[in-house]
């Protein structure tokens, strides 16, 4: 296969863990004789301080003309300023509408040998293996208006929660989807005792539930799925939900893996007639500005990343198998970064771990 991955660094440690995601896709393709040719862009901060643009045309027209797209991290103190008319945030939320990304999938499944990294007791983490689905491109990071204004009482600032139709349909289906092949449960969280957009939401999950009969739905109020994801996350089985809940309750569920260093993510277009899909990849880990280019990074989640982004974006199963197979034999051997390691445990730094994940990947069978 030949195919163009677009590679935006981003801020912070973003070129740390990206670097080592580069790794793992150059082994894959020398393992499975593959081509894959990267292009860089610039996006977040960076991108503000070299052009004053947080999502650049340059970018856009990069990621456009790719496959996919391998994010690192964007933002960090130095772009903190409230008041700014342009945030490395706000070049994220462009990339996504960009590539029409509206269902972001996040898988929490803690890996054995680091099990006892999370702060929750192993009982409760054993079992857990869920996916969280989070509806991308509505809700409260893309209604209008949004703004600060100044009011007879002073400084106001409003932000719009708007959901259509089709925008639920399409990530409730998803869900169902996704449940139906994995254990047919689809749990979908929504605040409909409060807000209007939930009960909507609430509405369309029962009228799509006639078409999945054999998904077990149930509804889940926000609060209380905060709550269930530590007293009993394996109960989950998929996880659907609106834009800012899955924000905050994927971070919750990054506890559960032992680190956010462990969490990858696939953000996901419609699917082409061949039924692959445009993606976008990157892990949910912040920044990270006081520890890049210190060697303290994991790069675990951004690698599990490219393995979701040749499963989804360039139809390679076996391949993506591959490099979740080489992290797991790494792990397994007691490689651990610095986020992983038990006291007293010898840590490696990120580019060593790239480089066993990338030579196990080359010596598998």
């Amino acid at each position: 296969m030949r195919a163009t991955i677009a590679l935006l660094p981003g801020d912070g440690i973003g070129p740390d863990v990206v670097r080592e995601a580069v790794k793992a896709l150059d082994a894959i393709a020398q393992r499975f004789g593959h081509q894959f040719e990267y292009r860089q862009a610039l996006i977040g901060g960076c991108a503000l301080d070299a052009t004053g643009n947080s999502f650049p045309p340059e970018t856009e027209q990069t990621v456009l003309a790719a496959d996919a797209v391998l994010l690192g991290a964007v933002g960090g103190p130095k772009w903190d300023d409230p008041r700014a008319a342009d945030r490395p945030e706000r070049g994220l939320l462009a990339l996504r509408k960009t590539l029409g990304v509206f269902a972001n999938l996040r898988p929490v499944r803690p890996h054995p040998v680091v099990r006892d990294t999370t702060p929750l007791k192993p009982e409760l983490v054993e079992g857990v293996d869920f996916v969280v689905i989070r509806e991308l491109l509505g809700g409260l990071y893309f209604g209008q208006p949004s703004e600060r204004r100044m009011g007879p009482a002073g400084r106001e600032a409003v932000d719009t929660m708007f959901y259509s139709e089709p925008e639920i349909r399409r990530v409730l289906r998803l869900g169902f989807e996704l449940a139906r092949s994995r254990r047919k449960k689809l749990t979908s969280v929504d605040k409909a005792n409060i807000l209007a957009t939930s009960r909507l939401w609430r509405e369309l999950a029962n009228e799509l539930a006639s078409e999945y009969p054999e998904v077990q739905l149930e509804h889940v109020l926000v609060d209380a799925a905060a709550m269930y994801l530590i007293q009993r996350p394996a109960s989950f089985d998929v996880i659907v939900t609106e834009n800012m809940f899955g924000d905050i309750l994927t971070d919750e569920a990054a506890v559960l893996a032992g680190s956010m260093g462990m969490m990858p993510s696939a953000s996901l277009a419609e699917p082409t007639n061949g039924g692959v899909r445009r993606g976008l990849y990157e892990p949910i880990h912040g920044s990270a500005p006081d520890i890049a280019g210190q060697e303290k990074a994991n790069p675990i989640a951004t690698i599990q990343s490219a393995a979701l982004l040749l499963r989804y974006s360039l139809g390679l199963e076996a391949e993506a198998r591959t490099i979740e197979t080489a992290i797991d034999e790494v792990l397994a051997a007691g490689a651990r970064t610095a986020d992983l390691a038990r006291p007293g445990e010898p840590v490696i730094g990120t580019k060593a771990m790239g480089d066993r994940i990338a030579a196990a990947i080359i010596r598998a069978r």
